[in-house]
């Protein structure tokens, strides 16, 4: 992996990770956060939406929206066991 694929993962991790935070009120990790986050989701997401036949292509939009997704589930799921 060079240094160009690193930067561009930790971008895609950090605008993911900003935009979960936007959608599912409540949190805000800030930057490392954000990007643990992202990096997190785009796993999940990974694993999850191959399973259920979803595919959102490839680019980095993709990717955004791929790891956006997968983070959204990561918060809700966190919001739910905190209530719990």
């Amino acid at each position: 992996m060079g240094i160009e694929s690193l930067l561009v993962f930790l971008i895609v991790g950090a605008v993911a990770g900003w935009l979960a935070g936007q959608l599912v009120k409540g949190y805000g990790f800030g930057l490392i956060g954000n990007i643990v986050v992202g990096i997190v989701g785009a796993l999940i997401a990974g694993w999850l939406l191959p399973t259920i036949g979803i595919s959102l292509g490839s680019g980095i939009i993709a990717a955004i929206i791929h790891a956006t997704i997968g983070a959204v589930i990561l918060l809700v799921l966190l919001r739910l066991v905190k209530q719990a």
